[in-house]
């Protein structure tokens, strides 16, 4: 268990932190969601408009540092490259 002042801060403000980034990793998620279940419904045009919402989400993952920058580069690209085949 934390001794110094210090150690157990740094415990409740990891904790705070961990459900701002959990919510954070959440939401980009569902945006991701939303333009796979586009993709599997086939609407090309729906599809485009999930996309364009979900970039800059996945953009500010990478900004606040709940994803790593080449993670969000992938997914980006493998979710245009699946509108772009519609």
């Amino acid at each position: 268990m934390a001794n110094t002042p210090q150690a157990r801060k740094r415990i409740r403000r990891n904790d705070r932190r961990a459900e701002i980034n959990g919510a954070r990793v959440s939401r980009i998620r569902g945006f991701v969601k939303k333009v796979e279940s586009a993709i599997e419904g086939g609407d090309k045009a729906v599809a485009v408009d999930a996309l364009k919402a979900a970039q800059p989400e996945i953009a500010r993952g990478v900004a606040r540092g709940v994803m790593h920058k080449n993670t969000a580069a992938r997914k980006m690209s493998r979710l245009s490259k699946r509108v772009a085949a519609l």
